[in-house]
């Protein structure tokens, strides 16, 4: 039986509060350190390459190998970026608050998490003996690079997709999740994927690479959205038509939202990287090296069958790609 429309209004007016209320609750909790928010105005990247990083790059996957066996908290190398934030005593991170399953506000813990939070929780952990010695900084897809350029966190964790350009300004871990691009639509929709939606408005985070695909898509028009939860209120009041991300933010939205659904094969291959300023490749090293761990030991295969098992069962985490050089 059909939803009558009156129904469906309140369950929408529900979900855009309750969205809403996500973003606004990405306020102090614990170790969050919200000098930047999801409000705030994203400044356009234009810095020059870092003179540690090649100009050059083959592959976007490459990234700096392990220096050997992870090493102990105890005996971290002196002088190293390691030992430098085991002194301060917190990891300070980017993430997002409001992407559920990858990195969200619990509403009732209040507490930030996700699979993103697990793959941090895990280095914390390499770097203190401590999964939760970690301060938060709420941040916008927008301003991913920005925060890892002005020294304000030490690592970016928040659907990040890495390629050759960004590899220019930051650098990046091995690939610890292999996403792909999808559209989200009304569940009445009638598009079998993005193609299908000419004439629409579709909607995405701006500083993006998913946004900047929608120019691909003649007859589409892309609405840019500061983040991904400012979408899905734009969707809910009807002021746009769908949402395009990866699949593991629109999954997130379908779980929350019951008149939306995923539809189409993916149209892009999203390889996820931890991003890292460029100078500071020793720390890169050691994320690589927490990495491969936790692909090893089952703590990936755990973390995927948490948050993201909604997606089918955990397939083999990335394979590692290494062999740049500074």
């Amino acid at each position: 039986m059909r939803t009558t429309t009156a129904a469906r209004s309140a369950l929408v007016a529900a979900l855009t509060a309750t969205a809403l209320l996500l973003t606004a609750c990405s306020g102090p909790s614990g170790a969050d350190d919200l000098r930047l928010t999801p409000e705030a105005e994203p400044e356009a990247t234009t810095a020059a390459p870092s003179p540690a990083e090649p100009v050059q790059c083959a592959d976007p996957l490459a990234s700096y190998a392990p220096d050997g066996p992870l090493p102990s908290p105890d005996a971290l190398p002196a002088g190293s970026t390691m030992a430098e934030i085991r002194e301060r005593g917190s990891l300070v991170v980017g993430v997002s608050a409001d992407t559920l399953l990858m990195g969200a506000r619990n509403p009732l813990s209040g507490q930030i998490e996700g699979f993103d939070i697990d793959m941090l929780r895990e280095v914390s952990r390499a770097i203190f003996g401590d999964p939760d010695r970690l301060t938060f900084r709420v941040i916008t897809s927008g301003q991913r690079i920005e925060v890892l350029q002005d020294d304000g966190v030490d690592l970016v964790a928040r659907a990040f997709t890495m390629n050759c350009e960004r590899w220019e300004e930051i650098a990046f871990s091995a690939e610890y999740y292999h996403a792909g691009q999808k559209v989200l639509v009304n569940r009445d929709s009638t598009a079998s994927g993005i193609a299908d939606l000419e004439g629409q408005r579709v909607c995405a985070p701006e500083g993006t690479t998913t946004l900047t695909r929608l120019e691909e898509f003649s007859g589409i028009e892309p609405v840019p959205a500061t983040t991904h939860t400012q979408c899905l209120v734009l969707f809910q009041q009807g002021r746009v038509d769908a949402i395009t991300g990866d699949d593991t933010v629109l999954a997130g939205f379908a779980a929350q939202d019951p008149y939306a659904k995923v539809v189409g094969e993916a149209i892009s291959d999203e390889p996820y990287g931890i991003g890292v300023p460029a100078e500071d490749t020793d720390l890169v090293r050691f994320v690589n090296a927490v990495l491969e761990r936790v692909k090893a030991d089952g703590t990936w295969a755990a973390s995927y069958d948490r948050w993201l098992g909604v997606l089918g069962p955990a397939p083999a985490p990335p394979a590692a790609v290494y062999g740049r050089t500074p």
